[in-house]
């Protein structure tokens, strides 16, 4: 039912072969967490399907009073069982697939927690005695295959976190939503629109164009929207001409039936130039190019540090240490040691209107300074990503399949990646990595050699120092007397 999603569904596989071989549901609770549109739901009706079981969902958006789950006490007017139980007689099963969905959207207030009242639910230990206020006898819920979902789990307390298992769903990438389109949303959009399959039929280049100019998403929600409409287009079509002519849908006709792009891709220019940097993010709607531009501005005595983008916290203190890096190794670069209280150093990141934040643009923001102050071009067939230290070191990142897809979109054949993300650029798919070439680095310096040339690369600072009063190391930390 679902393309793509390796590592989630062999995750699943794993689960469902232990409660297969054990007859008993002891293990932890499965918690899809991903972007909207990626597929948590109906990944929870598959599994229902698969093992035979009967499926309830149960939306926990909203839900604000602890008496939703636990029950009202039958003292009061209008009592009424809680959710889990009214889940169980829909059910009319003891061993149903109860998906309680959008766990993350739950509220609190002055009647009680629920986060609280699920921490019995979803504990394989204590589920076996679970005490409804309606019924006011213990109830048996072991039997029962509980999967949750959500879109972030920040806003999960952390002891409900504690009894689920974490599943992330990153999202679909740019051919898995061609495969995804192809195989699945056209034919069921063609099939409710009254026209057929001979009638109308999609290319590849129709559909991709869709997914790039008229859709920024991870999941598939948007782009089935957008096929919609297209259709109801050539229903319409179809009607006022009373007949059924056969029409084949290209970019163009997409484009005329969908108006202007609604989305473009950031330009990238090919260009060497000094002080400009290719970095790559990752967003919920897959990988984006981000340009770094570094300008130096000189007011004497004045030298300061500008950030300009809407950058956050993360990305401030990356600028921060791009400079420091800079200013450590200010003489193997041939600048002045104070360069930097006679320059105003501004850093910007384009698409001011978007705030930008993550671990990933330190070493871009460092290769763009470094750039700008040796007057060097970078090379603009080059993309990176990476965080680097005070002393240089490049540090891992995550959302490598994004951001290797967005360099492949921008057009650039040299992505340079961290060299402790070795282990996930072997499981990057082969479509990814053709025509791309790959450069691992641990240091700064094998950065600068790559982007600005061999001789940009330079040791190493030492770790102190250097003692120049002619005492010894000992003798220098003695406080001198007058």
């Amino acid at each position: 039912d679902h393309y793509g999603l390796k590592k989630p569904k062999e995750r699943i596989l794993e689960y469902l072969a232990v409660v297969h071989l054990t007859k008993t549901i002891k293990g932890p609770i499965l918690c899809f967490v991903g972007p909207p549109g990626v597929g948590k739901t109906s990944l929870g009706k598959s599994i229902a399907r698969a093992v035979g079981r009967k499926f309830v969902r149960m939306s926990l958006g909203g839900v604000r009073d602890e008496a939703d789950i636990r029950g009202h006490r039958r003292t009061y007017i209008g009592a009424l069982p809680g959710r889990i139980i009214q889940a169980m007689r829909r059910a009319r099963t003891v061993n149903p697939v109860i998906l309680l969905d959008e766990i993350d959207k739950m509220g609190m207030d002055f009647r009680g927690d629920p986060a609280a009242a699920l921490l019995e639910v979803l504990d394989p230990e204590q589920n076996n005695s679970f005490h409804d206020h309606y019924l006011d006898i213990e109830y048996d819920l072991s039997r029962v295959l509980f999967i949750t979902t959500a879109n972030t789990v920040f806003t999960v307390p952390h002891a409900l976190r504690d009894r689920m298992e974490i599943i992330s769903l990153p999202g679909y990438l740019e051919h898995e939503k061609l495969a995804i389109a192809k195989g699945f949303l056209v034919p069921k959009q063609v099939e409710a629109n009254g026209l057929a399959s001979a009638h109308v039929t999609f290319t590849d280049q129709a559909i991709l164009t869709i997914i790039r100019e008229y859709t920024r998403e991870a999941g598939v929600r948007n782009l089935e929207r957008e096929i919609a409409a297209i259709c109801r287009k050539v229903a319409r079509s179809v009607t006022q001409k009373a007949g059924r002519p056969s029409l084949r849908v290209g970019a163009k006709q997409v484009r005329e039936y969908l108006g202007a792009p609604r989305f473009q891709e950031p330009a990238h220019s090919m260009q060497d130039a000094v002080g400009v940097a290719t970095g790559l993010a990752w967003t919920e709607a897959g990988g984006e190019p981000l340009t770094i531009e570094v300008s130096l501005l000189r007011r004497h005595g004045e030298g300061k540090l500008t950030l300009t983008g809407q950058l956050g916290e993360v990305m401030q203190e990356s600028a921060h240490a791009a400079l420091s890096f800079a200013r450590a190794r200010a003489s193997a670069m041939d600048l002045d040691a104070n360069f930097y209280t006679d320059l105003e150093v501004h850093i910007h990141v384009p698409e001011g209107s978007i705030p930008k934040d993550g671990p990933s643009a330190g070493v871009a923001m460092a290769a763009a300074l470094c750039s700008a102050l040796s007057n060097r071009p970078v090379h603009g067939n080059m993309a990176m990503t990476g965080e680097i230290t005070l002393r240089g070191n490049v540090l891992p990142v995550g959302g490598l399949n994004e951001k290797i897809l967005a360099a492949r979109r921008a057009g650039v054949t040299h992505v340079i990646l961290p060299k402790r993300n070795e282990k996930d650029v072997n499981e990057l798919p082969p479509q990814l990595r053709k025509g791309l070439t790959l450069h691992l680095v641990e240091t700064m310096d094998d950065v600068l050699a790559l982007v600005l040339g061999p001789d940009a690369a330079c040791p190493a600072p030492p770790t102190t120092p250097p003692n120049t009063s002619g005492r010894s190391a000992a003798a220098a930390r003695q406080p001198a007397r007058a």
